[in-house]
């Protein structure tokens, strides 16, 4: 083969494969769906949302309670730390630094708490969406759907579509 045949035959082949690429473009239909919306704006993802807030409304309360405790129990201090004796005022700082370390540690413990159980109830949400994606995808004939990307066209967006098959069926009369 000659160096000018091996040249055209090259360039034969670079020509081939800067056209398959457009090609196999227009035969891949791709979606994306914002998965940070879902599991703001879907209705289970609501639902979950006040159930957790019922849930733990009443620890919240507490916690509520104990900071005014202990906000009376600073100003009290302040108030009377001229009148107060020496041991009483010792007295008075120890109960107010043992408040604050229960009431940290109730914090933290409320936190965690509501941490485990947002987790579990967002795993079952994004459990249904993504049987909800599967059927879109299947449905429309999608030949991938990303749930994380750095950028996408809104062309391509198809939360609202995950976001109307998630919400709640409508009443029955």
């Amino acid at each position: 083969m000659s160096a000018r045949s091996a040249l055209i035959a090259l360039l034969s082949a670079l020509a081939m494969l800067s056209v398959m690429p457009a090609r196999a473009e227009t035969d891949v239909k791709i979606g994306f769906v914002d998965t940070e919306r879902i599991l703001r704006e879907a209705a289970p993802a609501v639902r979950a949302q006040k159930k957790l807030e019922k849930e733990f409304e009443k620890r919240s309360q507490e916690l509520e309670k104990l900071a005014k405790q202990l906000q009376g129990m600073q100003q009290n201090m302040e108030k009377n730390a001229v009148t107060l004796s020496d041991s009483d005022r010792r007295a008075k700082e120890r109960e107010f630094s043992e408040l604050t370390r229960d009431m940290q540690r109730r914090e933290r413990e409320y936190r965690e708490d509501l941490n485990q159980r947002r987790n579990e109830e967002l795993s079952g949400v994004l459990d249904k969406a993504n049987k909800a994606i599967k059927v879109i995808a299947e449905a429309e004939k999608y030949d991938i759907i990303f749930q994380e990307v750095v950028y996408r066209s809104q062309r391509i967006d198809i939360t609202e579509k995950v976001l109307k098959a998630l919400a709640d069926p409508p009443a029955t009369k």
